[in-house]
């Protein structure tokens, strides 16, 4: 189904560009090619029409375009939310689990703070008689 509507895009933004490209500006443009400069009574579309085919198909095309990148997004969005490497680091160890030789875990890396000690205070050298 994703491919399919892929798919559809692709031909969808093909499809968008060429009515972009073919619609006149301001002066003619390549939409004048096909009805001509002049209006001729056997001329099957003229220059207005090709202009209103073309704008009226740009602004379809436009929206499917809008529409299936909403869909498509949707569809490959992640289903559950991403797992954390945290997480893995947080569940306890079991014996099974304990790295061979029986290795001791080891140890943590702050420092324990030493036990406070009193200063110690300079005496006087004892005179000698």
């Amino acid at each position: 189904m994703y491919t399919f509507l892929l798919t559809l895009l692709i031909l969808d933004a093909v499809v968008l560009a060429i009515a972009v490209l073919l619609q006149s500006g301001k002066g003619g443009g390549l939409a004048a090619s096909f009805g001509g400069a002049s209006s001729s009574s056997d001329s099957v579309m003229g220059t207005r029409q090709a202009g209103n085919l073309l704008t009226k198909a740009s602004w379809w095309c436009g929206g499917v375009f809008l529409g299936l990148a909403f869909i498509l997004q949707m569809m490959s969005s992640r289903g559950s939310a991403p797992k954390s490497v945290l997480d893995k680091l947080a569940t306890p160890t079991t014996p099974s689990s304990a790295p061979a030789g029986g290795a001791a875990p080891a140890a943590p890396l702050t420092q324990q703070p030493a036990a406070p000690t009193a200063p110690a205070v300079p005496t006087a050298p004892a005179k000698q008689p």
